[in-house]
C-alpha cells in the first residue's frame, strides 16, 4: 500500500463513531484507542499497515465505504482490521515469509468465520461462495494450505502461483467472494480492481515495513493487547469474542518471547533525537543561509535491582551481557533499592563492566522508592529487575519495564499494564 493518505474533509469521520459502535466491547474498544485511523480514497474499503517512522499501526478507511454501511457492518469491519493485528498476519506468520495470494484470501477466511454474520456482502466466509466447501473455525495456515492444494489439483501450477502475489497481493483476500459469479478473472479482482467484485479490506500495505519496524510495532500491539485482555477480564465482559479466541489470545499472551530483542526494542523506543547545528550538513530548507542539523539518538535509562535477593547472580550475568550489546544505544544508571535508594550505591554502568557482585542488607520491598528517584531525576527509560512481590507502585513518568523470573512473570503479586519479562538464562 505505497499510496500517501489523501485528506477527507466534511465526510465520514470513523474516529467519531468509534467509541459509539464498540461500547458493549470493552476489549475490542481499549485495543481501539491504541490504533490510529486516517481517512484515505487511496484504498476502495480499509486497511491496516505499520507506520515506518513511529513503528505504531495505523488503520486506513475510506470514508465513503463506511458512510454506506450499517452500524453492525461498521463494526464487523473494525473487529476485522483488528483480528489482522491480533493474530499477527501483518507482522509476521506468512509461509516462506511472502505475500501470496492465497495467503491474504486465508488470513481473511479466518477471521471472518467468527464474524461472518457482521461482515458487508463481498466478505469472504468459509461456507460461502467459492468457498463454501470450506469449513469454519479453522486457521490461516489450514485454508492457505487447502487454497493452495485446491490450486495445484486444477493444474494452474507453481508458476503461475508464483507470479500472482506481487500483482495481486495488495488485496487477494476479496478476490473470489462477493455477488456469487464466477469470477473467472481472479488476477484482476487480486489487486482489488475487480469487475463487479470489490474486496473486504487492503493487504498490500503488509509488506512494506522493515523488519525492524515490524519488530517494534509486533511488541507494542502485544502490549494493547495485552491491557485490552485486562480490561475485558476487569468488566468480565469479552463481548463478542468467542471463547475459541480468547484462548488463542491468552496463550499468545503468555508465550515465551526473546526478551534480549524487547530489551533492545525498550531502549530504541526510549531514545530521544538530540539536534545540534552542523556546517557539514547542507540545510534542506535554507542552503545557503543556515547550517544544517546534525540529529544523535540516545537515551538515559534507569535500571533499579531489587536488592531482596530475589534477583539471583545467573539473572544478572545475562541480562549485563546483553546491556554490553546496546550500551552505544544508551547510558544506563544502576540503582539499587530495598524499601529505599541506596543513593551512595548508585553508578552509571559502563560498557564492558560486570556488574558488582556485593548485595545491599534489605529491609522489604518498594517499587515508590526508585520510582520517585528515576521521576525526580528525568530518566527516559527505567528497568526493574525484581520479584515484582511488593504493592503496586506509583505511576512513572517515563516508560517503565519489569524484568523478573519465569515464575514470577506467570505469577505477578500485582497486574499491571507495564511489560513483564521473563528473564532466561
Amino acid at each position: 500500500m505505497t499510496e500517501t493518505v489523501v485528506p477527507i474533509t466534511k465526510a465520514f469521520d470513523l474516529n467519531r463513531h468509534t467509541a459509539r459502535l464498540l461500547m458493549a466491547e470493552p476489549f475490542f474498544a481499549a485495543l481501539s484507542r491504541k490504533i490510529e485511523k486516517q481517512a484515505s480514497t487511496a484504498i476502495p474499503t480499509a486497511g491496516v499497515r505499520i507506520n515506518e517512522e513511529s513503528g505504531q499501526f495505523e488503520m486506513l478507511y475510506n470514508p465513503e465505504f463506511f458512510a454506506r454501511l450499517p452500524d453492525e457492518q461498521k463494526l464487523g469491519v473494525l473487529k476485522h482490521e483488528f483480528y489482522h493485528l491480533i493474530f499477527e498476519h501483518v507482522t509476521g506468520r506468512m509461509p516462506d515469509g511472502k505475500m501470496t495470494r492465497e495467503w491474504n484470501i486465508a488470513t481473511d477466511l479466518a477471521i471472518n468465520s467468527h464474524i461472518a454474520n457482521e461482515l458487508p456482502e463481498q466478505a469472504l466466509v468459509p461456507g460461502v461462495g467459492n468457498y463454501e466447501d470450506l469449513p469454519s473455525g479453522k486457521s490461516a495456515e489450514w485454508y492457505f494450505n487447502t487454497l493452495k492444494g485446491r490450486k495445484e489439483e486444477e493444474g494452474e501450477g507453481e508458476g503461475q502461483e508464483g507470479g500472482k502475489p506481487q500483482e495481486g497481493e495488495g488485496d487477494g483476500s476479496g478476490s473470489s467472494s462477493g455477488d456469487g459469479d464466477e469470477n473467472k478473472d481472479s488476477e484482476g479482482q487480486g489487486q482489488g480492481k475487480g469487475q463487479g467484485d470489490e474486496p473486504l479490506d487492503d493487504h498490500s500495505g503488509w509488506g512494506e515495513a522493515s523488519q525492524q519496524a515490524k519488530e517494534i510495532a509486533k511488541q507494542r500491539i502485544k502490549e494493547a493487547i495485552k491491557q485490552a485482555s485486562q480490561e475485558a477480564d476487569r468488566a468480565n465482559n469479552w463481548g463478542t469474542v468467542s471463547s475459541q479466541v480468547r484462548r488463542e489470545i491468552k496463550e499468545r499472551l503468555v508465550s515465551k518471547v526473546d526478551w534480549r530483542k524487547v530489551l533492545r526494542y525498550f531502549v530504541k523506543t526510549s531514545q530521544r533525537a538530540n539536534k545540534t547545528s552542523s556546517i557539514k550538513r547542507i540545510n534542506k530548507r535554507y542552503a545557503m543561509i543556515h547550517p544544517g542539523k546534525k540529529v544523535k539518538r540516545t537515551a538515559r535509562i534507569a535500571i533499579s535491582i531489587d536488592q531482596s535477593g530475589s534477583v539471583d547472580d545467573a539473572m544478572l550475568e545475562a541480562f549485563f551481557a546483553e546491556l554490553n550489546k546496546l550500551a552505544d544505544l544508551c547510558e544506563f544508571t544502576v540503582v539499587p533499592f530495598d524499601d529505599r535508594v541506596f543513593v551512595e550505591k548508585v553508578y552509571v554502568w559502563k560498557k564492558g563492566e560486570k556488574k558488582k557482585k556485593e548485595r545491599v542488607l534489605c529491609g522489604g520491598t518498594c517499587f515508590d522508592a526508585p520510582t520517585d528517584y528515576v521521576n525526580k531525576l528525568g530518566f527516559d527509560g527505567h528497568i526493574v529487575l525484581t520479584d515484582m512481590y511488593a504493592p503496586k507502585p506509583k505511576r512513572s513518568k517515563c516508560q517503565r519495564m519489569w524484568m523478573t523470573s519465569e515464575y514470577c512473570a506467570r505469577h505477578p503479586y500485582f497486574q499491571t499494564s507495564e511489560r513483564v519479562l521473563a528473564v532466561t538464562t
